[in-house]
C-alpha cells in the first residue's frame, strides 16, 4: 500500500500489508450486536465509574475524551495525516476542516473567555526562541511517525504498533521538556499577546480565511473541497472542545498529560522532582501526588485512547499486522517520540493545546506555532523514507 493512500485522511501509520475491509454480510452485522453492545456499556461503565469516584465532572470530562477518541478514529479527522497531505498531494481537505473547527470554536471561546476570565483561561503562551524550535522540531517529528499528540493517542488506542511504541517516549519527552523548560524560555520570549472579545474573533476569523484562501490557491487541481465526513468530524470536534473548556476550565490539551504520567512514574521510582523548577511547582506537585482521574489533561487523554480502542474493535477487531520496516525505523520512531514530547513541551502545546486551542482562544502564538511546525513537516516528510519508514520496498 502506498503511504499516500490514507495520508490525507488522519493520523494514521500506513500498513504496507493494509487490505480494503470487505463489508461483512448481514447476518455477521447481527452476530456482533452483542460485543458491540458490551463495548457501549464498557465505555459507559468505566464514565459512571469515574463520577462516582471524582466525581461527576471527571466522568463527564472521561466521557468527553471518548467523544474525541471516536471522531478522530472513527472519522479519521487527524492532523499529521492531512498535512502531509498537503505536502504531497496539495491535498488542502483536512487541513480545510482543522481550520473550520478551530473557527467554530472560536466564535464561541474567545468572547466566553473574555467575559468569564476568572472562570475560564485560554491556551494563551509567548512567543520565544524556545517556542518557534519546539514546534519546528515537533513538526518534522510528527510527519516521521505520522501521529502528533492526539493522533499517537488515537494510534495507539486503535493497536497501531508504531503508536504504541511512539507513546511511552512521547511521555518521557514531555517529561524532560517540563523539567527543563525554564532554562529554554530563559533565552527570550515576548510578551503574551491575544484577541480579546469580538474584536479577537473577527481578527482569528479573518487569519483563518485568509489561510484557507492561500491553501486554495496552491492546491491542486480538483482537490480544492473538504470531504463530507471531515464536515461532520470538524463540527464534532468544535462541539467537544467548547465542553471540554466549559467543564475543565481551559481548553483541550495532550502534553501535559503525558509528561503528567512520566512525572508519576519517575516519582514512584524514586526520583526527587523537587529539583526541577516545573515538576517542583506547588500545582504540579499536587497533581503528582493525586490520582489521574482528576487531572483533567489524562482524562481526555485516556478517553482518547479508549475510543479509538472502541472504534478498532467496532470494525474489525483489536489487531493489526506488525508492519515490514528496517531496524532503523524503530529506533527513529523511539527518537522521533522523545521528540515529539520535548518539543512540545518547548512548545507550550503540540497541535491540539498550541495550534488548535491556542488559535481558538485568541492566543499569537497559535499562529507562530502553525507556521514553524508546518515548516518543520516539510523537512519531517523527507526525513521518512531515508529513516526508512516508508515501508520496505
Amino acid at each position: 500500500m502506498s503511504p499516500d493512500r490514507c495520508a490525507g485522511s488522519g493520523d494514521r501509520y500506513p500498513m504496507p500489508s493494509e487490505a480494503p475491509l470487505a463489508r461483512p454480510d448481514a447476518s455477521r452485522r447481527i452476530g456482533r450486536v452483542p460485543e458491540r453492545a458490551l463495548l457501549i456499556a464498557l465505555a459507559l461503565a468505566a464514565a459512571f465509574a469515574v463520577a462516582a469516584t471524582v466525581g461527576a465532572r471527571y466522568g463527564l470530562l472521561l466521557l468527553i475524551g471518548l467523544g474525541f477518541g471516536i471522531t478522530l478514529e472513527g472519522l479519521r479527522f487527524g492532523f499529521a495525516g492531512p498535512w502531509r497531505a498537503m505536502i504531497v498531494n496539495r491535498d488542502p481537505g483536512g487541513l480545510l476542516a482543522q481550520l473550520l473547527a478551530i473557527g467554530l470554536v472560536a466564535i464561541v471561546a474567545i468572547p466566553l473567555i473574555t467575559e468569564n476570565g476568572t472562570e475560564l483561561v485560554g491556551a494563551h503562551a509567548p512567543v520565544g526562541f524556545a517556542m518557534i524550535g519546539g514546534a519546528f522540531v515537533f513538526g518534522a517529528a510528527m510527519q516521521v511517525v505520522l501521529g502528533c499528540g492526539s493522533g499517537t493517542l488515537v494510534n495507539a488506542g486503535s493497536g497501531n504498533p508504531v503508536g504504541l511504541l511512539a507513546l511511552p517516549f512521547f511521555a518521557i519527552g514531555s517529561f524532560a521538556g517540563a523539567w527543563h523548560l525554564s532554562w529554554w524560555t530563559g533565552l527570550g520570549t515576548a510578551p503574551v499577546v491575544t484577541f480579546e472579545g469580538y474584536g479577537g474573533v473577527a481578527i482569528t476569523l479573518a487569519g483563518l480565511a485568509a489561510v484557507a484562501a492561500l491553501l486554495l490557491v496552491v492546491a491542486a487541481p480538483g482537490r480544492r473541497r473538504i470531504p463530507g465526513r471531515l464536515w461532520i468530524a470538524a463540527a464534532l470536534v468544535a462541539a467537544l472542545a467548547l465542553g471540554n473548556l466549559v467543564v475543565a476550565g481551559q481548553p483541550w490539551g495532550v502534553v501535559y498529560g503525558l509528561g503528567l504520567w512520566a512525572a508519576k512514574g519517575a516519582a514512584a521510582l524514586g526520583a526527587d522532582l523537587s529539583a526541577s523548577a516545573f515538576w517542583a511547582a506547588p500545582g504540579n506537585v499536587e497533581r503528582v501526588q493525586e490520582t489521574l482521574l482528576t487531572d483533567v489533561t489524562s482524562l481526555t487523554n485516556l478517553g482518547i485512547i479508549g475510543g479509538a480502542f472502541l472504534v478498532a474493535a467496532w470494525r474489525h477487531g483489536f489487531t493489526q499486522p506488525l508492519p515490514d520496516l528496517p531496524l532503523r525505523a524503530w529506533a527513529a520512531t523511539i527518537v522521533a517520540g522523545l521528540l515529539l514530547g520535548y518539543a512540545s513541551r518547548l512548545a507550550f502545546g503540540c497541535n491540539v493545546g498550541a495550534f488548535f486551542s491556542g488559535v481558538s482562544t485568541g492566543s499569537l502564538h497559535g499562529w507562530a506555532w502553525f507556521l514553524f511546525a508546518f515548516a518543520g513537516a516539510w523537512v519531517g516528510v523527507r526525513l521518512r523514507p531515508a529513516l526508512g519508514l516508508e515501508g520496505r520496498r
